[in-house]
């Protein structure tokens, strides 16, 4: 069965599913400048290696990579710098709760518009070690071939 795509998603880590357990998904929002809106609506931003930090009670994202907006001159601002996101101050003390305990760790999973403003999925991950990454491949590789049989069997 074909997966939708959300027409709001703007940028995905597909590998974020594929390396770790996905314990529970919160939205956030980024603050971000005007050309970085622009660049993200363009489809010029990549999730792939960034993380969430939690630093003196605010949760930040490394490592995700915005293109410079081409128009934007002399307003465009560091394409790797830290970006904070917006969460209420309980759920940060949950989150830091979370990410304390061994082997947690916040991943965001996909970029998104919501009622016109930029939202982050965020994940509180867990590692899969190399096994377990087989065992989902067979797995899905399973799901898929009773997906054709059904299919199959459903055109006769």
């Amino acid at each position: 069965m074909a997966r939708k795509k959300n027409s709001n998603s703007l940028a995905e880590n597909r590998k974020a599913r594929h390396d770790y357990f996905i314990e529970e998904t919160i939205e956030a929002g980024l603050a971000l400048v005007g050309t970085e809106v622009k660049s993200i609506r363009n489809g010029r931003a990549n999730l792939k290696d960034c993380y969430a930090d939690i630093r003196d009670g605010e949760v930040f994202i490394r490592g995700m990579h915005v293109s410079p907006y081409e128009q934007g001159n002399i307003f465009n601002v560091d394409p790797l710098r830290d970006r904070k996101l917006l969460l209420h101050k309980q759920e940060i003390g949950r989150l830091a709760g979370l990410v304390s305990r061994e082997g947690l760790t916040l991943i965001p999973l996909s970029l998104y518009l919501k009622e016109g403003k930029v939202k982050v999925a965020l994940g509180v991950c867990k590692g899969k070690k190399n096994y377990d990454k087989r065992d989902s491949m067979l797995e899905k590789a399973h799901k898929r071939d009773i997906e054709r049989e059904m299919k199959n069997k459903n055109r006769y």
